[in-house]
């Protein structure tokens, strides 16, 4: 993992149970499997503790660390460092996913309740007015009442975001190609086709994963579907939705963003993605940030008692979900 990382990631606490669990060297921290300190270390290792950072874990890395049955993942996706070797090998692995999943929801669905209040653009005409105005008149169709919101992808995130938000009066919207309908209705909504979903919701957010097949899922033509004053939600990965596309819905005013995902990652300083003022732009920080990360940290300590116990993994990543996860 990034060096620095981990003296955020592990509170004392959790630094203590990881200790206490296994044969753990807590100033070792490794951002390159090819040094003599590394190989040193790899040569007696069972278990990878990993987060974001992680070197690829390929066939020269396993023919250096022989005795290596396990890698447990203090942060989300393993796409970065767990490779196809890994699997061939037989490691088991498991991800902090669901942990990293909670946050992300809980962004996601305070985003969803604000946009249908219409916070963006009131909080403009405000500040532009100063002045008594009758916001009940100019915002008579605001609200999360009866108000419909379309879920992109039954990922963990958007799975927790429905849970959330089912006891507010929402219709909800689900596409997924992987939930058949009568899943869909457990889930708390009904399963559309992706452009009836667009062209219905009053808030669409992106919950998909980043795969050849997403790459710009929400495009010019399914932008144009949207409703006017409608709110597209990102907080999963910037290739999925149509930048440029967005922009110019944007910037027409017809739709309000809620972006925490873009493409490049930091975008570059004349973006107007950051003056515009019905956009609500923040920088990849929906997921686990400063306390959150504790919560990994702890996830992962909990699959290492299970793994020194003998336990599988209560939270097992399997080769053959590879093609529909994050």
């Amino acid at each position: 993992m990034h060096r620095e990382l981990a003296g955020r990631l592990i509170d004392p606490h959790t630094m203590a149970r990881l200790t206490a669990l296994a044969d753990l060297d807590p100033a070792l921290v490794l951002d390159d499997f090819t040094t003599p300190e590394a190989r040193a270390a790899l040569a007696d290792a069972e278990v990878i503790v990993s987060s974001w950072g992680c070197p690829p874990i390929d066939e020269e890395v396993l023919a250096a660390a022989p005795r290596l049955s396990a890698v447990i993942h203090a942060a989300g996706s393993v796409k970065h460092h767990v490779t196809d070797a890994c699997w061939r090998h037989g490691l088991k692995v498991t991800s902090a996913a669901w942990a990293n999943a909670l946050p992300v929801a809980e962004y996601t669905v305070a985003v969803v309740l604000l946009a249908n209040k219409r916070l963006l653009p009131i909080r403009e005409e405000y500040r532009r007015r100063r002045a008594p105005h009758d916001w009940q008149l100019a915002y008579g169709a605001a609200g999360n009442y009866r108000r419909t919101v379309g879920i992109v992808g039954a990922s963990r995130i958007g799975r927790r975001v429905m849970e959330l938000l089912r006891p507010h009066d929402l219709d909800l919207l689900l596409h997924d190609p992987y939930v058949d309908p009568a899943e869909a209705a457990r889930l708390g909504a009904r399963a559309v086709e992706m452009d009836e979903l667009c062209a219905a919701s009053d808030v669409v957010s992106v919950h998909a994963p980043e795969l050849p097949a997403t790459r710009h899922l929400i495009d010019g033509r399914r932008l144009a579907l949207m409703r006017d004053g409608a709110t597209l939600v990102n907080t999963s990965r910037g290739s999925l939705v149509d930048q440029e596309a967005l922009v110019r819905e944007a910037a027409s005013g017809r739709l309000d963003a809620v972006i925490d995902v873009t493409e490049p990652e930091v975008l570059p300083a004349d973006s107007p993605l950051y003056e515009l003022p019905n956009v609500f732009l923040t920088p990849h920080v929906a997921g686990s940030l400063g306390g959150e990360l504790h919560r990994m940290a702890a996830a992962a300590a909990d699959e290492l008692a299970r793994y020194t116990a003998g336990h599988p993994f209560a939270h097992p990543v399997l080769a053959e979900d590879g093609h529909r996860t994050a």
